[in-house]
């Protein structure tokens, strides 16, 4: 019976004690982890449904007869851009600054809570995966934090001429990996269609004829050589945010 005594107090030492207070400590700073990781999750599909149901909003409202601009073509000096997309940090954009662009009073502008102002100049309608949203733009588009907050609501112009007019129309939108903005757009195949209707309320259904993966550096994709046609260029992230998905379309003649 002593033996055993002994024996169970030498099993139960300091050491072992100092070990299994610290697995406790462990247990509960694991769990304080979890319940904020869950919390950011929450708050992150939070933040992305309500500007979700800003961009629905104001495709809903969306008058352009009250959003008229003249036929000045927003220009790009031909430098690199770099457009890093993901759903774990913020945006990373980086372009060159533009020529010229209309800023006239009779911009139906709108504003985010932040008071950055922005107007729709197009939507753009992707029939097979259900995808409709207005195409915006910013009062500012050399200003990189700027885009970075409009891309959040709606996909946005990033590229090339007024829509439907020749050369490449070019937007990028965020890849969500769910139902929302361009998360389907890597599911598009050659021959589906791509509808956009301008700020004059004509629309233009254009057919994709290309589909390809690059690498975010690569930014071919937005050269205005296409023959005295128009075209539509969509760009979007990967699932693993690692590269660009482009998805070209020219006007269905």
């Amino acid at each position: 019976m002593n033996q055993i005594l002994v024996s169970e107090k030498l099993y139960i030492t300091p050491e072992l004690k100092r070990k299994k207070r610290m697995y406790k400590i462990d247990f509960f700073i694991s769990v304080f982890l979890v319940c904020i990781l869950f919390s950011y999750y929450i708050y992150a599909e939070y933040d992305k449904n309500k500007n979700e149901a800003i961009s629905k909003e104001i495709l809903s409202n969306l008058n352009f007869e009250n959003n008229i601009v003249d036929d000045t073509t927003i220009k790009f000096a031909n430098n690199s851009i770099v457009v890093i997309l993901n759903t774990e940090d913020p945006f990373e954009v980086i372009y060159s600054e533009p020529v010229e662009e209309d800023t006239g009073d009779n911009i139906n502008w709108l504003e985010t809570a932040s008071g950055t102002r922005y107007y729709a100049v197009a939507t753009v309608n992707i029939p097979k995966i259900d995808c409709t949203y207005p195409v915006i733009l910013g009062s500012n588009p050399d200003n990189a934090e700027e885009l970075e907050e409009l891309l959040k609501i709606s996909p946005c112009k990033f590229w090339g001429p007024n829509p439907n007019e020749v050369g490449n129309f070019c937007i990028v939108g965020h890849n969500y990996r769910s139902d929302k903005f361009f998360s389907h757009v890597p599911d598009l195949s050659i021959g589906d269609k791509i509808e956009i209707k301008d700020i004059n309320g004509q629309t233009i259904i254009y057919k994709i004829y290309d589909k390809y993966v690059v690498q975010p550096d690569d930014v071919s994709c937005t050269s205005q050589r296409t023959n005295g046609l128009k075209e539509v260029t969509l760009i979007t992230c990967t699932d693993d945010s690692k590269l660009r998905v482009i998805v070209k379309a020219r006007e269905d003649i």
